[in-house]
């Protein structure tokens, strides 16, 4: 629960941060303006695949085990917010596979929150459940490819994991 609390807490402050970067660095959004923050490097691409590794920590459990997140976003009409879908995979006894719609937002250009409702199954893909996936990640772009930092909480009816680990996309 302190780690949850921890995280949450550690979230706002990005949010307010983020807001507060914005406010004072708002440009006009002529044409080249566009063009400039293109060349610059802080365009963020309208497709991203991704690919998050970490090892996932379960709370009731307490126990850990490898998981891997794989997603494909779009942004919407050059916006801040993206829609797409992603699949959750943990290396267990506990056959969590999630699938899900994904909604996420970049309030500053690394920085982005994703929620993923979806459909928990068993490794026979039976069994479904209700699951919701939530990820804080941070990226630092080396040409099309980003890498960075990841923060995931997951729940399902029978328990919440969170997981620390490294994000890797491809965005075009």
């Amino acid at each position: 629960m302190r780690l949850l609390l921890i995280s949450l807490f550690m979230s706002a402050a990005l949010v307010l941060s983020a807001q507060q970067h914005e406010h004072h660095h708002h440009h006009d959004e002529d044409h080249s303006h566009h063009d400039h923050m293109h060349h610059e490097g802080h365009d963020h691409h309208e497709n991203e695949i991704g690919l998050a590794v970490a090892p996932v920590y379960f709370t009731k459990e307490k126990s850990v085990a490898l998981g891997m997140h794989l997603h494909y976003l779009r942004t919407i009409h050059h916006s801040k917010w993206g829609l797409g879908l992603g699949f959750e995979k943990i290396f267990d006894e506990h056959a969590h596979n999630i699938a899900g719609i994904i909604i996420s937002y970049r309030p500053i250009h690394p920085l982005s929150f994703s929620i993923s409702p979806g459909i928990n199954v068993d490794n026979r893909f039976k069994n479904p459940e209700f699951a919701i996936h939530g990820e804080i990640a941070y990226e630092f772009e080396f040409g099309n490819f980003h890498l960075g930092p990841v923060l995931d909480l997951a729940r399902d009816h029978e328990e919440i994991h969170i997981s620390l680990g490294v994000h890797f996309g491809y965005g075009f």
